[in-house]
């Protein structure tokens, strides 16, 4: 009963200057604010980052080609044909870390139903390769090995293909399409997979066994991957024991000695996504310490608020004091009156910081991730501000002579 009526009286002095008591106020809303926005952001990007990865697929890894360098100028990824059909089965059957490995042969057509057309990217892979890329089929089924050894004239759509080809909520599934005049039966639809990081849309593709690839679209060089290679390793943790493996392998296959540099390229999916999470990480941390700053300024202004509030209110403790109040009550009071400063500011920047990940948010297209335990820790927080930095104005109110007290002017 004691605690409601001196959580009651400190509201009452608080109201009286409520201009004042906003400022005092202000450091803690500041404080708490940030953090709630900040880690709400960055638990946000951080997700956006992870759903981007996983949206490309399974502990993936590629492998291009290297690259040519001639007088000086260098050619770019690629435009030296290194990697061979045996390499992708030498990979296939020796690496123990990999699961799965499918080439991808890329090339630009346009694509011609029967009431329109397109250009789109066709990509010649294995079947193998949606499992790379999780990639699943909503309509229809993906084409098989048979398929791939018989060069068969078989088509996977992205969303965005049948939606251009065929219209909206449309089911493509057992109608042909002409790719540079040459017919493919649509045996299946790709699920939606939305944009990359850098905006690439994923379901503006189409899929076609590597094979029929090679006959039908652009034919390669005999024994050389005119492509890259797609590798999923068997689990997170073995992305880099695969990558490992698989540059071991290539440069014993290609005869490289320890001097020479490589004649291909791995790029490691699950390594660049751990180096942005860690980027992420990073400046969420440093935004928490400036956060943390705004706290200790914030209890800074408490305690010179309550200190100011302890001499304007002198005459006051002398009277409680001279009509039977202990010391410790003085003391609660103020303590109290300290607390629900801090507290309100907590709440007030609870919202505020809520409200300004929440704009964030929906402007950088990132999820809020409101995380419970930093709401909690943050409110904590603001409390153990608000005791620390008022118990020492609350100590000295507590050992005002009542004599003296009563004499104040």
């Amino acid at each position: 009963m004691i605690l409601v009526e001196t959580f009651l009286l400190a509201l009452r002095c608080l109201m009286r200057n409520k201009l004042r008591s906003f400022l005092t106020m202000l450091g803690i809303i500041i404080g708490v604010g940030s953090v709630i926005a900040m880690v709400a952001i960055g638990e946000g990007a951080k997700a956006r980052v992870r759903d981007a990865f996983a949206s490309m697929g399974n502990n993936m890894i590629m492998v291009f080609p290297g690259s040519t360098s001639v007088g000086g100028v260098q050619g770019g990824a690629g435009s030296m044909p290194s990697l061979t059909w045996a390499d992708l089965e030498a990979i296939r059957n020796e690496v123990s870390a990999v699961r799965y490995v499918s080439p991808i042969l890329r090339s630009q057509a346009q694509i011609v139903s029967e009431t329109a057309n397109w250009s789109t990217g066709i990509q010649g892979v294995s079947p193998e390769y949606l499992d790379i890329r999780a990639w699943k089929v909503t309509s229809g089924t993906p084409f098989t090995s048979s398929e791939v050894d018989a060069n068969a004239k078989v088509a996977l759509l992205g969303t965005t293909v049948v939606e251009k080809l065929f219209g909206a909520n449309e089911d493509p599934v057992g109608s042909t399409i002409r790719i540079r005049n040459v017919p493919f039966l649509i045996t299946g639809v790709l699920e939606r997979k939305g944009q990359s990081p850098n905006g690439q849309d994923y379901d503006d593709a189409l899929l076609i066994p590597f094979s029929t690839f090679q006959s039908r679209i652009q034919s390669g060089m005999r024994g050389r991957i005119p492509g890259g290679l797609v590798v999923s390793a068997q689990s997170d943790d073995l992305t880099s024991t695969a990558e490992r493996q698989m540059r071991a392998l290539l440069r014993e296959r290609h005869q490289l000695t320890g001097t020479q540099d490589d004649d291909f390229q791995i790029r490691n999916l699950a390594e660049l996504a751990a180096a942005q999470q860690e980027g992420t990480e990073t400046m969420t941390t440093l935004l928490a310490v400036v956060a943390l700053i705004s706290l200790l300024i914030g209890g800074i202004g408490i305690m010179n608020i309550m200190l100011v509030s302890v001499t304007e209110r002198t005459r006051e403790v002398g009277i409680r004091m001279a009509v039977g109040a202990h010391p410790w009550h003085v003391m609660l009071q103020f303590l109290v009156e300290a607390l629900t400063l801090s507290l309100l500011g907590g709440l007030v920047g609870l919202a505020v910081g809520t409200g300004v990940a929440q704009r964030l948010s929906l402007q950088f297209g990132w999820p809020l991730v409101i995380r419970a335990d930093i709401v909690i820790t943050s409110l904590v927080s603001s409390a153990l501000v608000g005791v620390v930095f008022g118990l020492y104005p609350a100590h000295k109110a507590s050992r005002l002579n009542p004599i003296e007290a009563l004499r104040y002017e």
